[in-house]
């Protein structure tokens, strides 16, 4: 019998997502610093997202579905009309908690933000017309990379996370909105079909094995054949490869030998705990570092 797909509240993912957390601090503990970050980060994602009103961009069904239809992402970020006051507002209280992990950082780009020095909206279109890691190299002083005390190699850029958060509950909305569009005329693109983003992560879930690509900027998730590279199309079986670590056999890493990419994959069948995939994620930072290593990107 095939199981039902079941839409929880918001408030519900939230704290099965806080149970997820607190998991892994017991099971991970030298994730703890960055898990309690973002312990902080969904809370207040949730009530931005409660008080978010006025949408990110104004766009009728008709010119949805022809977006759809060509392949294009629903928000154009770079040249579209955007209302970014609300994901300003977010960015700004996104870096109230930053202050905890980097107070310098933190306090200077809140200071360049008030000065004018520094543009949001600019910041906003540049991370999706040159990609995230473009965000600090425009900044002086960028480069200047922070590094936990966790794993050596793991780096928490502060401006290009919470940019990319900021947008999260405004995006959020869309892909509710265009849900039930996106459904019924399908998408097909290894690329998010609301904001246009590469995805990090997928899952394999349902007793069929179903991969799901999931877009961490917007949180939407659409199904995608499992042997072919969402990043470069290759579906030739003798050039794609996976990895995983030993004791770890819920989590695989994808990995494309045409196109050097790879992406993490979570096999929710072997996990007795619901999807939380953006505490998946920080999570499995250790199978980034792996697959860096590896020569993939």
């Amino acid at each position: 019998m095939k199981k039902e797909e079941v839409n929880l509240p918001m408030a519900a993912i939230l704290g099965q997502s806080l149970k997820t957390i607190e998991h892994y601090k017991h099971e991970q503990p030298h994730y703890g610093e960055l898990l309690d970050i973002l312990e902080e980060v969904l809370i207040l994602r949730e009530k931005h997202r409660r008080s978010t009103g006025a949408s990110l961009i104004s766009l009728d069904e008709r010119i949805a579905g022809e977006k759809m239809s060509g392949g294009f992402p629903l928000v154009d970020f770079a040249g579209g009309d955007l209302n970014l006051e609300a994901p300003e507002a977010y960015f700004r209280d996104l870096l109230e908690i930053g202050k905890k992990k980097s107070p310098e950082e933190s306090a200077r780009i809140l200071e360049e933000l008030a000065s004018g020095a520094l543009s949001y909206e600019t910041i906003v279109r540049d991370s999706f017309t040159e990609g995230p890691e473009a965000i600090p190299e425009e900044r002086e002083g960028a480069g200047e990379e922070e590094e936990t005390e966790d794993d050596g190699d793991e780096v928490f850029d502060l401006l290009s996370l919470f940019v990319e958060e900021s947008l999260r509950p405004s995006l959020e909305k869309i892909a509710e909105w265009y849900a039930p569009l996106l459904k019924k005329r399908g998408w097909n693109e290894g690329f998010c079909p609301i904001c246009g983003r590469e995805p990090k992560l997928a899952e394999i879930r349902n007793e069929e094995g179903v991969r799901f690509l999931f877009c961490n900027q917007c949180g939407y998730e659409w199904s995608y054949l499992r042997l072919k590279c969402p990043f470069c199309g290759n579906d030739d079986q003798d050039t794609l490869a996976y990895f995983s670590v030993e004791g770890e056999e819920q989590y695989r890493v994808d990995v494309c030998n045409n196109c050097n990419r790879y992406i993490k994959t979570v096999d929710f069948r072997k996990m007795n705990r619901p999807a939380c995939l953006d505490v998946e994620d920080l999570a499995t930072i250790h199978l980034d570092i792996l697959a860096n290593e590896e020569g993939y990107e």
